[in-house]
């Protein structure tokens, strides 16, 4: 019957054109609207690293004094460096790490290549392995290069094309700020959305195009970025080594750890309160003990990574869609009515009120089909627009086989819904009151 139906649809359309033509318009204005800010959001709020989310946690705690402390508050974004190589010495995880951003000055070999600066991630081993990146070519350091504060280095795929061709360049050394390194690995395309690991850089920019050691980037005082927080009027004489001193107090360490089961989770909590009441009672920890653990996707919760702009053009565009919807309500109202003559004849021969229903359905259904065919090209127009927005994520908006399909899944269920009501009028035409206006 299913094909009987869409068959009578296709000759509906034909006799309907103009009617027809205005409620597909209809559907495919607001499907298009919807999918291009629901993609937008979809790619702004999806799960970086899915396989491993649950498993990866940021660790906070309040290293900060009684100034300005308010009773309830959440705890500092960052770790000093002192608290973040504590943690880092005493692994309580499985693996962490602990990183901050940076930039380096690279001085090309290749002939035609001019020096240049390119971004940097100053980081420790596990961050590798804990964060499954993957490599093109070797891979990443160990802890004994670490301890050792080797120059040793990892560069992203781009990075190594332009400085080597592409060619394995594993063991060749790179110079950097007028030190040479030696190259470990070369990362294969790798760009989580967002950038979960570093919420204080471009949370939706490219990745760093190389990774060094922590220790290193220390020892050659190499340039850093990102966001840093100090407080009992620290200056930058007050530390040999200025405000990312071991003894500073500062705040600009992003640290993680990775913890396999929830009884590993529970134990890390109860270490965080422990570490702070211990750095309270040495007097380093002013402020009553404050620690939080979130995994990946509560911290990006926690951080709010979907700008409020995408979150109220998803809701505009959906009550748009609402709006088309009501129009389309209105015109297949008028569609099924125009035809209850036809309606009481198909009663009167048989037809049940049920049949009348279902076959009013599979037309609206077919509307819906053909709305997000039209739908779908107004949203890879729409997207097209999005991309050439200057914000960072605008690069990003592009139709992935999941929206795709959710594409023609919304405009089908939305026009069945739209036509409910018009289904229900048609199905209670009174064949007998037709067939004697005929």
């Amino acid at each position: 019957m299913f094909g009987y139906y869409f068959n009578l649809a296709l000759r509906s359309f034909r006799r309907n054109k103009v009617l027809t033509a205005l409620m597909v318009l209809a559907i495919a204005l607001g499907i298009g609207a919807s999918m291009t800010t629901l993609t937008v959001f979809y790619i702004l709020s999806g799960d970086p690293i899915p396989e491993k989310s649950a498993q990866l946690f940021y660790p906070q705690m309040d290293p900060q004094s009684m100034d300005g402390y308010t009773a309830g508050e959440e705890p500092e974004e960052q770790l000093t460096r002192y608290d973040a190589q504590e943690l880092l010495r005493q692994k309580r995880g499985d693996r962490q790490a602990m990183m901050t951003g940076g930039s380096v000055g690279i001085e090309p070999e290749r002939d035609g290549l001019n020096p240049f600066y390119a971004d940097a991630r100053y980081t420790t081993a596990d961050f590798f392995p804990m964060f499954a990146t993957p490599f093109l070519y070797g891979n990443g350091w160990s802890q004994t290069e670490d301890d050792k504060h080797d120059r040793v280095a990892v560069i992203a795929k781009p990075l190594n094309d332009k400085l080597f061709g592409g060619a394995n360049s594993v063991g060749k050394t790179v110079r950097m700020n007028g030190n040479e390194f030696r190259i470990v690995g070369v990362m294969d395309d790798w760009r989580p959305t967002p950038r979960f690991f570093d919420m204080n850089s471009d949370r939706y920019g490219e990745l760093e195009q190389v990774f060094l050691p922590f220790t290193v980037s220390r020892d050659l005082d190499m340039d850093r970025n990102g966001s840093m927080n100090c407080w009992d009027d620290h200056r930058d004489e007050d530390d040999e080594e200025g405000s990312t001193g071991v003894n500073s107090p500062c705040v600009w360490i992003q640290y993680w750890v990775e913890l396999s089961t929830p009884a590993k989770v529970e134990a890390y909590k109860q270490y965080l309160v422990n570490y702070s009441d211990q750095q309270r009672a040495s007097e380093r920890f002013k402020r009553p003990t404050n620690t939080r653990l979130r995994n990946v996707m509560e911290w990006l919760d926690y951080n709010k990574v979907v700008p409020g702009d995408v979150r109220l053009q998803t809701w505009l565009a959906f009550g748009f869609l609402m709006v088309c919807l009501l129009n389309t309500v209105g015109l297949l109202l008028a569609k099924f009515l125009r035809r209850s003559g036809e309606i009481g004849v198909r009663r009167a021969l048989g037809a049940s009120r049920r049949d009348i229903f279902v076959q009013c359905l599979i037309e609206a259904g077919t509307v819906g089909l053909a709305g997000g065919v039209l739908g779908l090209g107004l949203a890879l127009l729409g997207l097209w627009a999005v991309r050439q927005q200057p914000a960072s994520y605008a690069e990003l908006a592009h139709l992935n086989p999941t929206m795709l399909l959710m594409t023609f899944v919304l405009a089908v269920v939305a026009s069945l819904l739209a036509g409910l009501l018009p289904a229900w009028r048609a199905m209670q035409v009174a064949p007998a009151i037709q067939l004697k206006s005929q």
